[in-house]
């Protein structure tokens, strides 16, 4: 009898909101593999689900930092040191050298799945001394990953000139359909009236630090559903700005429920700034989410999110992300009704072609060519 493939995927994050990684687990189980996905354990976080893949959270005595780092790549390895394996996949930098030393050590196929250009990160490119850290580990590991895929062609440009390596594209996008899960169910969101919504990480680099004082102008409330690096300083500029009722902190909530806010939103915002080139070559989970949830947006004008609202204009682009700029097209999508039900109705165009089904059949592949 043939024995399926076994796969472990590594990410250094809370399981329960990531929502990429249960798509991209999902499919491989689905297709047969035994698949595994190991993450973090964080203090309160939501029972885990069952899944049609297993799901393990290693726990840990640090929680951010330095140390947390270690303590996760350490424990990682042990874990997968003594793991039945074909095939391991580092999900970003920061899981990449367990992964390596153990694929190396035992033999096993090993893939890199690189979500963004991490060492390009603002949080990272800021810091020189981090840099330095990690694009050692970059320069170290990622050569030693011939299989791999990104989110975006000017990301894998970036790795093919970089380190040789030919990544494939494999986009992040939301299930065809699940927009319509649900339908009738309400987020709880307790706003009234229209409301623009930031869903992800609330990381540096985000643009904060200009979309909350322009909320100041903008005729309708700021809804912000994750966590990260940036919160507490998101927090103190609400604060700041005298904001705290017209900007709402939700954190980080169950994919269920954000879908049901996204679809509430009258619009919502993919912004990055340009420090560091993981952000201008960035294509980010929300700017599809959005679009399946039929939702208007303002993004960035950068080369991923002009290639395909030129095909489907869904969003509003804006070349800087000025208090100003961003203030003016907020408005501009609140008073105009007809360009507002214009974008909707391009997403609905836009969301046939952009989705998770055509995706898969990539990433379906990309396995099978290495496992077979």
């Amino acid at each position: 009898m043939h024995q399926a493939k076994r796969i472990y995927c590594t990410v250094t994050n809370e399981l329960s909101y990531d929502q990429r990684m249960t798509r991209i687990c999902s499919s491989l189980a689905a297709a047969g593999y035994r698949v595994t996905l190991i993450g973090r354990s964080v203090r309160g976080a939501p029972r885990l689900e069952q899944k049609s893949f297993r799901q393990y959270r290693i726990s840990l005595f640090f929680q951010k930092g330095k140390l947390f780092y270690l303590e996760y790549n350490i424990r990682l390895f042990f874990y997968l040191l003594f793991r039945r394996a074909d095939l391991i996949c580092a999900v970003d930098l920061d899981s990449i050298l367990p992964v390596y030393l153990v694929s190396a050590l035992r033999g096993i196929y090993r893939v890199y799945d690189a979500h963004e250009l991490f060492c390009e990160m603002k949080e990272v490119v800021s810091r020189p001394g981090i840099y330095k850290f990690w694009k050692k580990i970059e320069g170290f590991a990622v050569p030693a990953f011939r299989n791999g895929y990104t989110v975006s062609q000017p990301i894998a440009r970036e790795f093919q000139k970089m380190y040789g390596n030919s990544y494939e594209v494999i986009r992040n996008m939301p299930v065809l359909g699940g927009e319509k899960n649900d339908p009738g169910k309400k987020s709880g969101t307790m706003v009234t009236g229209k409301f623009v919504l930031y869903q992800g990480a609330v990381n540096e680099g985000r643009c904060f630090e200009s979309l909350i004082p322009a909320m100041q102008s903008v005729e309708a409330s700021l809804v912000i559903c994750g966590n990260g690096n940036f919160l507490t300083q998101a927090r103190e500029l609400v604060k700041r700005h005298q904001l705290e009722a017209k900007v709402i902190f939700k954190g980080a909530i169950l994919p269920e429920e954000l879908r049901a806010m996204t679809r509430e939103a009258w619009c919502g915002v993919t912004l990055f700034d340009r420090t560091g080139k993981s952000n201008y070559f960035s294509l980010a989970n929300r700017f599809f989410d959005y679009m399946h949830a039929g939702i208007p947006q303002l993004a960035m004008n950068y080369p991923a999110y002009q290639e395909i609202n030129n095909l489907y204009p869904i969003a509003v682009l804006i070349d800087e992300p000025s208090i100003p700029a961003i203030a003016d097209a907020l408005n501009g999508l609140m008073r105009n009704n007809d360009l507002h039900h214009t974008l909707q109705e391009n997403c609905k165009k836009a969301r046939r072609i952009f989705n998770w089904q055509h995706e898969e059949k990539k990433l379906l592949h990309f396995y099978k060519q290495i496992l077979t």
